[in-house]
């Protein structure tokens, strides 16, 4: 396999309550069969959620969509994955088909980048990293989206993992702190 390869995202159904096994049934097939170079990422598409219950913040992990993991895989021949990849994941345990799949063997048709890109910033998760933000603590930014649109703000720590900038920005008299991704603000002010 040559590094230019595509790589596109499909959707396996799997029986609900068992997408984590699933994933780690697959990972597993994919190191020991040595499909690694065709099988790239396995992830189970849950968020975050944070609820107050008697006045505490609890944070847990929810599962968008049961019953469903995504993989990530070798697409080099018209935009199809390989036979072998095909038979690897089909054959996991756990898993009982493909999303898009119109049965009688055929194969599944991959996610739009438009639903691979949704589905990611819904997972806290960025497909790739875009933005080169030139920016430092202490920086004077004009913020571009959200609720402080059209605001100004003063840098105070830069996440480029995430991303995202935390700023202070002055709301009735008050320095408020926010999160704003890199994509959010304007550094020429």
């Amino acid at each position: 396999m040559t590094d230019s390869i595509e790589k596109a995202w499909f959707v396996v159904h799997t029986y609900s309550g068992y997408e984590h096994k699933v994933q780690a049934n697959l990972e597993s097939r994919t190191q020991t069969m040595g499909m690694a170079d065709q099988i790239f990422r396995i992830l189970v598409p849950e968020q975050e959620v944070s609820t107050v219950q008697d006045g505490e913040v609890k944070t847990s992990i929810e599962n968008d969509f049961p019953g469903y993991v995504l993989v990530e895989m070798a697409t080099p021949q018209d935009g199809n994955m390989t036979d072998e990849a095909w038979y690897v994941v089909r054959n996991t345990p756990g898993v009982t088909g493909f999303l898009g799949s119109h049965g009688a063997g055929s194969k599944p048709n991959s996610l739009l980048p438009e639903e691979v890109d949704l589905l990611m910033k819904r997972m806290g998760m960025t497909g790739e990293k875009v933005v080169d933000l030139d920016v430092e603590v202490g920086q004077t930014i004009k913020i571009v989206a959200g609720p402080f649109n059209g605001m100004e703000g003063i840098i105070r720590s830069i996440d480029p993992e995430k991303q995202e900038v935390e700023a202070t920005v002055e709301v009735f008299g008050r320095e408020t702190p926010t999160e704003l991704g890199f994509n959010d603000i304007d550094t020429n002010i």
